[in-house]
This record gives C-alpha cells, structure tokens and sequence, in this order.
C-alpha cells in the first residue's frame, strides 16, 4: 500500500533541477503528513517554479472524500519553500479532521434510564439494585398518615374518636 500511496505522488518543476534526493524527501514528507491525520492518500502533486531569485512551490492533496487542499510558498531555498507550502497544507488537514470529528452529535441521554435515573451497568460476579423509582417513592410516602395534633375541644377530634 505504501508504494501505490508513492505512485500517488507527483513531483514535478519547470526550470529547475530536483535531483534525485528532493522528489524523495517530498513524497515521505507528504506521507508522513497525511498518515498524521487521516491515513488515505488518493493523490498529491507537488510542483517546483524558479521565479527571480526565488523558488515557488505548489503542493495539492487529495485525501478521501475530502476536498483538494492546496499551499504555496516562495522562498530562497527549494526546501524550505516545500515544507512552507506542506505546512499550509498540514494545517488545512488538521482543520478538516477538526471539523469533522466536532461534527457529530452529542449524546445527553447516553446514561440515564426512563425515569431519569442513571443506568447500572453489569459486572461479572456483582449484583445490580436498582434505585427506588421516583414516583413510587412519592406514592408510597403520600400513603402514610399524617400526624395530627387536635385540641381538646375540636369538632375534628370528636369526629375522629
């Protein structure tokens, strides 16, 4: 899998000489970077320009169903230009993933039960008791007399006798 991401990558200029040792360094940049947020790389182009004293490079990604994220960076150094214009790109990504692993939808009922009570959850060898239900309590409380304090000459205690 590692040499079909290789084959993803392009890496091309105009006007100037890469040699053999920055095409390699910016396909394991590229793939250190992506494998860092996401891990499928569907293609890459970096692209090097001479403009004046400068170097110019441009560099693409594409990576699952995202869309293309793209930087670009001129500076003396062809090196330092590309890991400028990854840099731009790196950041695109984690802003991305950000972006969708902030996306989901929060559960506020994940661990409460019907009667807002919060769900015990098994463990080998233990014994679950369930906390008195609400309503019942309040039913059960509601059942028992109220003392009652009566005067001596009260309708309500001559009734009650």
């Amino acid at each position: 899998m590692l040499e079909n991401a290789r084959r993803a990558i392009l890496v091309q200029s105009s006007n100037v000489d890469l040699g053999d040792v920055l095409p390699q360094y910016a396909r394991t940049s590229i793939l250190q970077t992506v494998d860092k947020y996401f891990g499928h790389l569907n293609s890459s182009t970096v692209h090097f320009n001479r403009e004046g004293p400068l170097y110019k490079c441009t560099v693409t990604v594409q990576v699952g169903a995202l869309r293309t994220m793209s930087g670009e960076a001129q500076l003396k150094d062809a090196y330092a230009a590309f890991r400028s214009a990854l840099e731009k790109v790196a950041k695109q990504l984690r802003r991305a993933k950000r972006e969708l692993r902030e996306d989901k939808a929060q559960r506020i009922d994940k661990d409460v039960g019907l009667a807002g009570t919060p769900i015990l959850r098994h463990k080998a060898g233990y014994r679950i008791h369930r906390p008195v239900h609400p309503i019942r309590h309040l039913v059960e409380v509601a059942r028992e007399p109220a003392p009652v304090e009566l005067d001596h000459d009260s309708p309500y205690r001559i009734a009650a006798e």
